[in-house]
């Protein structure tokens, strides 16, 4: 990269930004670039951006950061390329950002391996019961195990069933391939063929619900998903079977995965995201002995979080020299509303 250098305009509050960044990413990018930081302790405001973003070539953002509206777009004289330093767009880019040629790039990948090893860490926390155990020894209760009925299981030969089929999924379905499972894959909106190329079976929802032994959900929130799974669904799946949803909370019902905890219809569950967050400090779920609770953790961890920023960085240099982008994010995957 010759010449003038490039504007970069970086939204991410200070704070943030040394959550996400290492000084070796930030000085990367102020190597080919002039940098304009937010030096404020917040997000900017809508109109903050609207007046930053003129003379800007490019515009790093991250969680929390404003809405590129018409308004912020109509003062983006020079705007080629924005960054979300994090995983979906969608709350931060409209269709506008589209239309006039802006391209979109994200860490959502990063994000993705994070969340598939925590995962699977959950389908053996549920299997064998791991945190039952941890906590009993903390209470210095050596004799747990013959205190408590429960069965547990391996995982190797089972039946995972994975809702929804992208990188998660995907990052999670090689996961599990040395432990020699059988994986149904449910997602209408990826072609059969994609799916076994993954070495998986695609399966209605039904089917799936019915054989897994592990029900894991990975499907994004939109109206068609809201509340999939349900009481007729839970019915469907087997009495020793768990639920995992690290996705968004309401893709299940909560209060159907209420009852079928307390009356064993399935063996238990391990939540990450919930309906209402946080979760409220009544809900019953805290109650439950077969669920397993996390605070919407599962990613990215503290190591991958400081890799965000420098994913961007990488794709900012590939996209200002004429080389092909990793992480692009095509309109038509956001489903933006007419």
């Amino acid at each position: 990269m010759g010449g003038e250098k490039i504007k970069v305009l970086v939204t991410v509050p200070k704070p943030l930004l040394e959550e996400i960044s290492k000084p070796e990413d930030r000085a990367r990018l102020e190597r080919f670039a002039e940098v304009v930081y937010n030096d404020k302790d917040r997000n900017l405001t809508q109109e903050e951006l609207r007046e930053m973003i003129r003379g800007v070539d490019a515009c790093i953002t991250g969680w929390g950061s404003p809405r590129f509206t018409k308004e912020v777009l109509d003062n983006a004289d020079k705007l080629k390329i924005i960054g979300h330093a994090a995983g979906s767009v969608k709350p931060y880019v409209t269709e506008e950002v589209f239309k006039r040629g802006v391209v979109v790039v994200n860490a959502a990948d990063a994000i993705a391996i994070s969340v598939a090893e925590f995962t699977l860490a959950m389908i053996l926390n549920c299997l064998r019961r791991i945190p039952d155990f941890i906590h009993a020894m903390k209470n210095k209760n050596w004799d747990f195990r013959k205190q408590h009925k429960f069965f547990t299981y391996d995982l190797r030969g089972k039946c995972i069933g994975v809702v929804g089929f992208g990188r998660i999924a995907r990052y999670l379905v090689d996961l599990l391939k040395p432990f020699e499972v059988e994986i149904l894959v449910y997602d209408p909106h990826v072609p059969a063929d994609t799916i076994h190329s993954f070495g998986c079976k695609a399966v209605d929802l039904d089917t799936l619900l019915k054989e897994s032994d592990v029900v894991t959900i990975h499907a994004a929130l939109t109206e068609e998903t809201h509340h999939m799974i349900g009481e007729r669904e839970l019915r469907l799946m087997k009495r020793t079977a768990y639920l995992i949803n690290t996705a968004r909370g309401a893709v299940i019902d909560e209060k159907a995965l209420l009852k079928a905890l307390k009356e064993g219809w399935i063996a238990g569950a391990a939540l990450d995201v919930f309906e209402k967050e946080p979760l409220p400090k009544e809900s019953e779920l805290y109650e439950l002995e077969n669920v397993y609770l996390t605070p919407h953790i599962a990613g990215p961890s503290d190591e991958r979080r400081h890799s965000l920023f420098g994913v961007i960085v990488e794709e900012f240099e590939r996209f200002f020299t004429g080389r092909s982008l990793r992480y692009k994010v095509e309109p038509e995957t956001l489903k933006f509303r007419a």
